[in-house]
């Protein structure tokens, strides 16, 4: 519709001039470095400085380049160059710096610190080279960007217009079967506009699942915690020698359960199956209630397996992929 496709130009247009906005800044104050005034310097320890939040966007830019880089290694897709390149961003005659330039600058002068989930924090340099470094990658021509840089612009705005959540690992496996759909559509019309399409589509999807990105609120009745109990206390309504078989071992849901409900089973299945358990997701009023009976059923399909197998048997059955299970072949049409 006229409307729809106006606001999605219009979010485009921002998110583009949100870049450039801080591309142009990151110049100026390259610009007055040689300035007296305190304000202006890197090593400025004002909390409030331009520097230093540049500084902690980097932080969270490099994190999003990492988990980008390798979203779904098994497909050339997102590794392949778009045909629709933000050519406003791109433009060789702007003088200002890209996410690409800002990340191989970054990259060169800092540590990579991450911290999962569990609180385990790995440092490592990124002087040295590693098997997801950024020499593996066919670097494109000027001009040109792929589409995980396109996913990269995507997460990395959503960050700086959302700072309470700002990114967190995983957020990235959310993006990229939504704008794995709008990229490709057969339509050239509206897959050129696949990249307003997909934050529009993102921003409103994290407006209903953010709360289980949000660690302080895992306790909580609207956290990642009560969500995860809730698998285990359906799957006692539906079968349950199989709940008390699991409960028996101590096996808990977050050892399985916390991947599959914060990511949508976007880490279980093959695409092509993640997208059509979102077309039905989706589109149901009761979406997440449907999406813990979908966890009930892979956990009943492999019952047998659950019933016979041991603590450590059981564990590793439940946390590999689904694709990769003995006996269900990826097929969707088991469940």
């Amino acid at each position: 519709p006229p409307t729809q496709h106006l606001w999605l130009t219009l979010v485009l247009s921002t998110k583009t001039a949100y870049v450039r906005q801080v591309g142009v800044a990151i110049k100026n104050l390259v610009d007055r470095e040689q300035d007296t005034w305190f304000g202006s310097k890197p090593l400025n320890p004002n909390p409030d400085s331009r520097w230093n939040t540049y500084f902690k966007d980097n932080e969270v830019l490099l994190q999003i380049d990492k988990d980008v880089r390798r979203l779904y290694p098994d497909m050339a897709f997102f590794q392949r160059p778009t045909d629709y390149p933000c050519l406003l961003i791109l433009d060789p005659q702007n003088e200002f710096e890209t996410l690409r330039k800002r990340v191989e600058q970054t990259t060169l002068k800092s540590q990579t610190v991450a911290r999962n989930r569990s609180g385990v924090t790995n440092v490592s340099s990124p002087l040295k080279t590693s098997p997801n470094s950024l020499s593996e990658y066919e670097v494109l021509p000027n001009g040109c960007e792929a589409h995980w840089e396109v996913v990269e612009r995507i997460l990395f705005i959503y960050a700086k217009l959302n700072p309470g959540i700002a990114y967190v690992q995983g957020m990235n496996e959310i993006v990229g079967p939504l704008y794995y759909t709008f990229a490709t559509d057969p339509n050239s019309e509206w897959k050129e506009h696949a990249e307003a399409d997909t934050f529009f589509c993102f921003t409103n999807l994290m407006a209903e699942i953010r709360d289980n990105f949000i660690k302080s609120l895992d306790d909580s009745q609207c956290g990642i915690t009560y969500k995860m109990e809730k698998v285990y206390s359906t799957l006692k309504e539906k079968d349950v020698e199989l709940y008390l078989k699991l409960q028996e071992q101590n096996i808990k849901p977050q050892f399985f359960a916390f991947r599959w409900l914060t990511l949508l089973l976007s880490q279980e299945f093959l695409l092509p199956d993640v997208i059509r358990i979102w077309d039905s997701l989706f589109a149901d009023e009761k979406r997440f209630d449907f999406l813990l009976l979908v966890c009930c059923a892979m956990l009943t399909l492999i019952r047998d397996q659950l019933l016979e197998g041991d603590f450590t048997l059981n564990m590793r059955l439940l946390q590999v992929r689904i694709i990769n299970r003995v006996g269900m072949g990826g097929n969707l049409g088991n469940l």
